[in-house]
């Protein structure tokens, strides 16, 4: 897979107007397009009409716009929207990856025409009363492995370019009723932080006025925990991103059976990153715990999970485990969680049940390219 020629999301105002320059099209010419283009959501050069008709050829033979393709797009009974994107011509493989361990109901469908999941990926448009968040995923499968998950039961191909990182919060901006994404949380397919560079990039543009204008306080990036990498993401201090790590496990010894990459690092040296993290950033954490019946949803695991809860400024996001065919893995009872978050609460952490959204249409992560793979 290769890198899609000159992808109009890659683009600065800057870099593109030193492009313009270089095909002897007006510098100015930058500022109109990305007008058009983040403004007024065009993405084809024909309707771009304040440019002439030489300018408009030549965007539109070496200029990128969408460089992927919608193979479905569901929409779930209570609004949750989700894309199956296959890009046509790749994604970097593996640029951008810094750190990383040392080893490493349904109401309409649009029926996918190919089945190559090596490159696709899922995004999703998640709506509630005041917000629009967009889910999107910054790997083609992913190199984490969880047990539970199906982004990476393919593993790793490909890290994706900043500029379809990007591209995804356009497209779900775009659909149907949305107008406006107000959110955006890397908890879609791959590990960012193991694509720090690409991410970093893409959130510049998402928060960018001259972007999608998306305040960098309401971008959350989720990560397994890779503490060098924490370590690094709290330099950007002028993104003032939310950080999400995701624990899943109340002891080293269960996050090791359902994380591969647990192996490397302990829960201490994790907490101990985050700690670093409120520190610099004075920005909280939250823990993300996913569900499993029977295996970290008992009344101990709350019990441990209260105690790392309180070593630090943090909040708990409760998770109920979606199914996810060909993994032994089990949704918990609604009285168990119940139960589990009002343990917390009595230690006095604050906790969250998330609310489940788009189970009629496969919308946990990497579940419909997992689906689609095994029709």
């Amino acid at each position: 897979m290769q890198h899609p020629a000159n992808h109009i999301f890659e683009h600065t105002p800057e870099s593109l107007a030193d492009w313009c320059e270089s095909v002897r099209m007006p510098k100015f010419r930058a500022k109109q397009i990305l007008e058009w283009v983040y403004e007024k959501g065009v993405t084809d050069p024909a309707e771009m009409t304040s440019l002439s008709k030489a300018d408009r050829d030549l965007l539109h033979s070496q200029v990128t716009f969408l460089s992927g393709e919608v193979l479905s797009h569901q929409l779930a009974s209570d609004g949750t929207q989700k894309l199956l994107v296959q890009w046509s011509d790749g994604a970097h493989r593996d640029e951008g990856a810094i750190i990383e361990p040392d080893r490493p109901t349904l109401l309409r469908v649009l029926q996918p025409v190919v089945n190559d999941t090596r490159r696709q990926t899922e995004c999703v448009m998640i709506p509630t009363e005041d917000r629009r968040t967009a889910c999107i995923s910054s790997q083609v499968g992913c190199p984490v492995g969880c047990k539970f998950c199906a982004s990476g039961m393919g593993g790793l191909d490909a890290s994706l370019s900043a500029g379809r990182i990007v591209e995804q919060v356009y497209r779900l901006g775009r659909l149907p009723g949305v107008r406006r994404i107000s959110n955006v949380v890397f908890m879609g397919m791959g590990e960012p932080l193991s694509n720090m560079q690409n991410v970093i990039a893409a959130i510049r543009t998402i928060s960018a006025l001259w972007g999608l204008g998306i305040s960098a306080r309401k971008i959350t990036i989720s990560t397994v925990g890779l503490p060098k990498a924490i370590e690094k993401l709290s330099e950007q201090l002028e993104l003032p991103v939310t950080l999400a790590l995701s624990l899943h496990a109340p002891n080293d010894d269960i996050r090791r059976s359902l994380i591969p990459w647990a192996e490397f690092t302990t829960i201490a040296d994790l907490l101990a990153a985050c700690r670093k993290w409120f520190e610099k950033t004075g920005r909280e954490i939250t823990l993300e715990y996913t569900l499993l019946r029977g295996v970290n949803d008992r009344p101990e695991h709350a019990e441990q999970l209260a105690g790392l809860a309180k070593t630090l400024r943090a909040n708990v996001n409760l998770i109920r485990y979606n199914e996810v065919r060909g993994t032994p893995f089990k949704r918990p009872e609604t009285d168990d969680v119940r139960a589990f978050q009002q343990i917390l609460t009595d230690r006095h952490v604050n906790t969250h049940i998330r609310a489940s959204r788009g189970r009629d249409i496969a919308a946990a992560c990497g579940q419909l390219r997992h689906e689609h793979a095994a029709t």
